[in-house]
């Protein structure tokens, strides 16, 4: 069923009415770009509206918080929805149509299907979030097909997840195009996320000193510095500025993920760390 948004944004909730909507397009020869969010959008999410409006006719998005994605005793019922003020931030940004399903229709009774990428899903977030990818991979995968988009547009941010969706793109054959995005940031460093939301005040001034840190290590290694030697000084200055556990610092092989030999090959910086009720995640290039 359709229904009409702010704006005249469509509001569609099932499988079939997205299928009509973009088979209508098809019919018309216009392309369709996909972005799919969890909601709570921010200034990141509009980005990859704008990067799919530059390379398609009509932007698709989606907003469902996927629970095969969150862990026991993570943070899926506390997870931020802002549902009406999403439709007005996808209306003025130009997106044409919205697919917001619920639980059941994605995963309906019976539903017994899990896609994983091996390898790829096992380090980094994997290895501190087990399952995380799985649901990811999942969920990505059935949005893929349902709307079988020309272009699929997801935020470098989420580094390994942009990893392992273009592996199973591959892997699986899907026609279409996976973009990344580059990273969007407040004017100090921080690398927007939903998840901004759980910080306090006293810990969001903080929280810039985990970009600081791997933009140092990052430099440092371009340079030709020790690449151990330049994660412990970025792990020393995060615990310094007050974060708590660590999950990770890492140089990894920008194409593989795997652990980055020297700054000869395309590397990035990634890390995870906890601040407060928050988990903030970032990366950043090795620039040679």
């Amino acid at each position: 069923m359709a229904v009409s948004g702010p704006d005249t944004l469509v509001i569609v909730r099932d499988v079939d009415s997205l299928r009509r909507r973009i088979a209508a397009w098809r019919r018309d020869d216009l392309k369709v770009a996909l972005v799919p969010t969890m909601g709570a959008l921010h200034k990141g999410h509009l980005a990859l509206v704008q990067r799919g409006l530059q390379l398609c006719d009509r932007v698709v998005a989606t907003i469902f918080v996927n629970p095969k994605q969150f862990g026991p005793n993570e943070d899926f019922g506390a997870y931020p929805r802002q549902e009406s003020e999403d439709f007005q931030l996808l209306a003025a940004a130009g997106v044409s149509l919205l697919f917001a399903p619920d639980v059941a229709a994605m995963y309906p009774p019976g539903f017994a299907t899990s896609v994983r990428v091996a390898g790829l899903s096992e380090e980094l977030d994997g290895a501190h979030r087990p399952g995380h990818f799985d649901g990811v991979a999942t969920v990505v995968t059935k949005l893929l097909l349902q709307a079988c988009p020309d272009a699929a547009l997801f935020g470098e941010k989420d580094y390994q997840q942009l990893a392992i969706i273009k592996r199973l793109q591959t892997d699986l054959n899907i026609p279409v195009d996976i973009v990344g995005v580059p990273t969007m940031r407040d004017a100090d460093g921080l690398a927007l996320s939903s998840r901004n939301a759980y910080l306090t005040a006293d810990e969001r001034a903080l929280a810039p000193a985990l970009h600081k840190a791997i933009v140092a290590a990052a430099a440092s290694i371009a340079e030709g510095g020790d690449i151990a030697a330049a994660l412990t000084t970025a792990k020393a200055a995060i615990a310094a500025a007050g974060f708590g556990r660590i999950d990770y610092v890492e140089a990894r092989h920008a194409d593989t993920l795997a652990p980055l030999q020297n700054a000869t090959e395309p590397g990035r910086v990634l890390a995870a760390a906890h601040l407060g009720r928050a988990r903030l995640i970032d990366n950043v290039a090795i620039q040679r």
